[in-house]
């Protein structure tokens, strides 16, 4: 968090999200979470509006994101974000139609990941003190080389899953996923290897 008088920034804020720090509602930071939120909104309306070709869809979560996403990189709209700038894509990603990144608190998508329709990463929690229930708690989203969500999967704040992991459809991931394993159900639990 700043400690000077100057108004913060977005390079504050993901300063702030990726050292885990809580979000205070109605904070200085709090309201450049909200202005990146419209911008995402923006970005996404277009997105979602019509038809684009692959290299426009990356064009515009370049955008989104303020980084370049790798050419190899494949999402089919409708996509749904209320930040957008703090995930990062791999390489030969691809994501389905219908999911929603709420990436405030950081996700990286690693090389050749498959994300099935209408998966939801989630990143931050919010205080449990209803006094404090504006508050927000960041924790990354970290998928490994090789991952693949199944449909309406959701995977909650601060998970990692290994590298070659399944997550079945409809699983909730709320603890560490084990590398080349599969995993399925509410919550989301280890139930075979890959092979």
């Amino acid at each position: 968090m700043t400690t000077d008088a100057r108004t913060p920034d977005l390079d504050d804020l993901l300063a702030a999200l990726n050292a885990g720090e809580t979000i205070r509602g109605g904070s200085p930071l709090h309201a450049v979470m909200h202005e990146c939120s419209q911008e995402a909104l923006a970005v996404t309306a277009e997105l979602n509006a019509s038809y684009h070709s692959p290299e426009e869809v990356r064009s515009l979560l370049s955008h989104l994101s303020g980084r370049a996403v790798p050419e190899t990189t494949t999402l089919f709209p409708p996509f749904r974000t209320d930040f957008g700038k703090n995930t990062v894509f791999g390489e030969r990603v691809f994501v389905n139609s219908g999911c929603t990144f709420q990436d405030q608190g950081g996700i990286t998508i690693g090389d050749d990941c498959l994300i099935g329709h209408n998966a939801l990463l989630a990143t931050l929690n919010h205080g449990m003190d209803p006094a404090h229930r504006a508050d927000m708690e960041p924790a990354p989203i970290v998928l490994g080389r090789g991952v693949w969500l199944g449909s309406n999967v959701t995977v909650l704040p601060g998970v990692t899953i290994g590298d070659g992991a399944v997550v079945a459809a409809a699983s909730v991931v709320t603890k560490d996923v084990p590398a080349n394993t599969v995993v399925a159900g509410s919550p989301a639990r280890v139930v075979r290897d890959v092979v």
